[in-house]
């Protein structure tokens, strides 16, 4: 494994070939200020672009004006601050894309609209056919703090199977829907997966984690049309909020191909870094199974600057409601959370991931599944001493005590972290682990000074995306439950560098991304005002600020 990959490296015409004037831009841009974020670089004032690349910066904001040729576009924006393009480095744009259709459940308050909404969509729906929802909300964001039940989904509609999907691991199901999938009070959960049932026994139709998998086979497939078209909206809405690369950190192998043909069509509007699923691998056979198909793929020369295979993700322990912590759950006095592998083989199925020389994301929540996972990456570190930065990384780290920060920082392990996540499931968490644990999630000022290497993002579609709505709130730590552990706080310009520099780092692209110079990537964010000025723009304004323009590549993914 090579990192950055040699298209990662600027590239560009050699002095010989140079023509002796000036090359037009194809963009120049004038504005308030540009914040390269090259280390101890002061702001300039004009940008010029040619080729999809940066060629040419100036503190005068007329100093690129030389570089104006007949087809160049000149961007007056004297109000403006330009920015690099943000990277999402934990987010699900697949689930994005499948959600675009879905019944817009995310924005009922009660129980009583959000079923009005299922009624409204299966009033227009031919019988038989499914109906699925959004997936970005909250149970506890509504009225009754709780999901639906399969009852309660029965009165919407009996004629049509209905899907009500939050987030990645959570579902329920109506009657038909259940029957479709042959689930029954008999039926036993899968290992690492929850078939709920109330106090009688009976089952109320949501499923948890690996128990998903049972419904997932009678699911009707979208058309590849149809699956590019989810992909051109989620993505676009990705751009317009600032974000120009995503990590996905969700992939089903097969999905590899739609993103493929989703970039053929020029339908991914921002940069895709992928991690495959190995969530229903259990077997070495199954893990071999799966690198193979992803050796396939990449074989074929489809990884480019647009669509890059990044790695594979498996995860230790579960959410809000599941995570593995040292001290029992606050509303389940006997409840540690649950561990969905066995350190043994988590470390063997790691292994053969590295020893195809691909990396390695691992989700972990609580504090007992971070200090597992990291007994587990310490093995692999010592049984394979020089491995490429950023091979083995760390998903989420919520619940990080000192010293795991300190065993992951001298392992050398990046760890993501998504505000947002905290932001929408403060209160889910603090019914389960209660106030003090929950203030504890994502140390950030802990992690900066003893010199982690953490990035943003947002864990879409459990947290909302969007690269301000991030900055605010690390900056603020505020949530759907108010500030939560405002200590850890840190200040705007350390988040800006969770989603840009850190990002690049993340991914072993900081050659060409995450700051402006030339030769780097022309991944661009124009800001109305600036946000890393408290005086311009002040720390509420941060939460709803978009940008008015989102190029990638130097190509233009979002104009307000």
């Amino acid at each position: 494994m090579t990192d950055p990959t040699p298209a990662d490296q600027p590239t560009g015409p050699t002095p010989a070939d140079l023509p002796t004037g000036p090359t037009p831009a194809d963009l120049l841009i004038r504005a308030a200020a540009v914040h390269t974020l090259v280390p101890g670089e002061p702001p300039h004032r004009a940008i010029a672009v040619t080729g999809g690349r940066i060629t040419a910066l100036s503190p005068a904001p007329d100093g690129l004006d030389s570089l104006i040729g007949p087809a160049t576009d000149v961007v007056d924006a004297p109000g403006s601050t330009v920015l690099p393009a943000f990277d999402d480095t934990h987010t699900h744009l697949i689930l994005a894309g499948h959600s675009v259709h879905g019944v817009p459940v995310h924005r009922a308050r009660d129980l009583t609209e959000f079923l009005d909404l299922i009624r409204e969509r299966a009033a227009r729906t031919p019988a038989g056919e499914w109906i699925h929802t959004t997936v970005n909300w909250q149970e506890i964001l509504l009225a009754e703090q709780r999901m639906p039940t399969t009852g309660e989904l029965d009165t919407a509609t009996t004629e049509h199977p209905v899907l009500v999907r939050r987030g990645a691991y959570n579902m329920v199901l109506n009657s038909a829907a259940l029957r479709l999938a042959g689930i029954t009070d008999a039926t036993e959960a899968p290992p690492g997966g929850v078939i709920e049932r109330d106090e009688h026994g009976r089952l109320t139709g949501r499923l948890i984690n690996r128990a998903i998998e049972l419904v997932e086979p009678v699911l009707p497939r979208p058309s590849l049309a149809e699956r590019i078209e989810g992909l051109r909206a989620a993505s676009a809405d990705f751009a317009a909020t600032g974000i120009g690369t995503v990590r996905d950190c969700l992939v089903p192998v097969e999905d590899l191909d739609v993103l493929d043909a989703a970039r053929a069509e020029g339908a991914l509007a921002v940069r895709v870094r992928a991690l495959v699923s190995g969530f229903a691998t259990r077997t070495p056979a199954q893990v071999d199974a799966l690198l193979d198909r992803m050796d396939d793929w990449q074989a074929a020369g489809r990884d480019d600057d647009r669509l890059r295979l990044w790695g594979v993700k498996f995860g230790i322990d579960g959410g809000f409601e599941a995570a593995a912590v040292d001290e029992p759950y606050r509303d389940r006095p006997c409840y540690h959370g649950r561990l969905l592998w066995e350190p043994a083989e988590l470390l063997a199925a790691v292994e053969r991931v590295i020893g195809r020389g691909r990396r390695v994301g691992v989700h972990a929540w609580g504090d007992r599944g971070l200090r597992v996972l990291l007994d587990v990456f310490e093995q692999v570190v010592k049984r394979h001493p020089g491995l490429p930065a950023g091979t083995l990384v760390v998903e989420h780290g919520g619940l990080a005590r000192p010293e795991q920060r300190a065993r992951a920082i001298a392992l050398g392990i990046p760890v993501t972290v998504q505000h947002p996540l905290l932001h929408d499931g403060a209160l889910t968490q603090q019914r389960a682990w209660g106030e003090e644990r929950t203030a504890a999630v994502f140390p950030l000022r802990e992690w900066l000074d003893e010199g982690a290497l953490i990035t943003g993002g947002s864990d879409f579609p459990v947290g909302p995306y969007g690269a301000m709505m991030s900055v605010w709130g690390m900056t603020t730590r505020g949530t759907t439950a108010g500030v939560v552990g405002p200590e850890h706080a840190i200040g705007r310009s350390e988040a800006v560098a969770l989603h840009t520099m850190n990002a690049a780092r993340l991914t072993g692209e900081s050659a060409v991304r995450g700051s402006l110079r030339p030769g780097a990537f022309a991944d661009l964010t124009v800001w109305p005002v600036d946000p890393l000025d408290p005086q311009a723009c002040p720390v509420d304004a941060l939460r709803e600020l978009r940008p008015t323009r989102t190029l990638v590549g130097g190509l233009t993914a979002h104009r307000s």
